[in-house]
């Protein structure tokens, strides 16, 4: 138990020193690309930051058999949870308010959207290639989408001239170690849970899923830091967007037409919060310009409700 307590927060301190250098990076990026904030987060930081979802959810799946499936599942569950509550609110209370930038309403349906296929996938029957299959067109098409919807969107940073490679650099370095230590973090977290004896879709959306969003919450810090409320919302609806259907993809691609293990599999109830959240935050978006300490407090506080619920419910067969 002490080396991994001693593992969680070596990877804490990485991760945070990583996600500032993935911000910085990504922030000269789109200053020199010349493109949206919002879709700079929603690609480029929410595909990396998703990495460590991606990455457990598929050696889970692939290497654990049903309890694994049901882990990454979890996962995934839990990170898109996380994401739009305890990451998104945590930012607001420390820095006051983050406001509500052009674009982010049409992004936050799209990942609300995403979400909701991917739940859908998950409930109705056992995961299939030919789910993951289709998840993965969509994704492409999603891609598209992000695109378009940032088209004629100001980006809000302006550039410094500065040539050379150091952007690329410095995005490529802060992606490598927030997954590296991302990874450092989830081990640790899943060594705990083992020693707890939890469930495999418990031990996903709580431990294993606080462990891979801590890339999200720390880019999101670090982008409220730096006044950057697009690359927030980019982060978290692009992470979203990217869970739900690229990790949801991989976890069914990698299950194949595998049965997997009902006992070890997260109750039912745990994916409708899971869209009605990411229904919810558009709701809160849509009551004014900028999202607040008690709109954030509304949040956290539902985050809490739900992980006291499935630890009631679903933490052990």
């Amino acid at each position: 138990m002490a080396q991994n307590l001693l593992l969680l927060l070596v990877g804490m301190v990485g991760l945070t020193l990583s996600a500032d250098r993935f911000v910085a990076g990504a922030l000269q990026l789109a200053a020199r690309l010349n493109v949206s904030t919002v879709v700079v987060g929603a690609l480029v930081i929410g595909f990396g930051t998703s990495a460590p979802e991606l990455v457990v959810s598929t050696v889970a799946t692939l290497t654990e058999g049903a309890e694994g499936t049901a882990l990454g599942i979890g996962n995934i569950i839990g990170a898109n949870v996380a994401n739009l509550t305890l990451v998104l609110s945590v930012p607001v209370l420390v820095f006051g308010s983050i406001s509500i930038q052009k674009g982010v309403k049409r992004q936050a349906v799209l990942s609300a959207t995403g979400v909701t296929v991917f739940a859908v996938a998950a409930y109705v029957g056992q995961p299939t290639v030919l789910k993951g299959v289709g998840m993965a067109l969509l994704m492409v098409v999603a891609l598209r989408i992000v695109v378009r919807l940032g088209e004629g969107v100001d980006t809000g940073v302006t550039s410094d001239g500065a040539g050379g490679p150091g952007a690329w650099v410095w995005t490529v370095v802060g992606l490598v170690g927030t997954v590296g230590f991302a990874h450092v973090v989830v081990r640790a977290a899943t060594g705990i849970a083992d020693q707890m004896g939890w469930t495999g879709g418990f031990v996903g959306f709580a431990l294993v899923a606080l462990g891979t969003t801590q890339p999200e919450l720390l880019t999101a810090l670090a982008a409220a830091r730096r006044g950057e409320a697009g690359l927030v919302f980019g982060n978290l609806l692009g992470s979203n967007l990217f869970n739900s259907l690229t990790v949801g993809s991989a976890v069914f691609l990698a299950n194949g037409n595998k049965p997997y293990d009902e006992a070890s599999r997260l109750p039912v109830g745990s994916l409708l919060v899971m869209v009605a959240v990411s229904w919810l935050v558009i709701v809160v978006m849509g009551t004014g310009r900028r999202i607040r300490r008690g709109e954030a407090v509304i949040l956290l506080c539902v985050y809490g409700a739900v992980l006291a619920w499935l630890a009631v419910t679903g933490a052990t067969v």
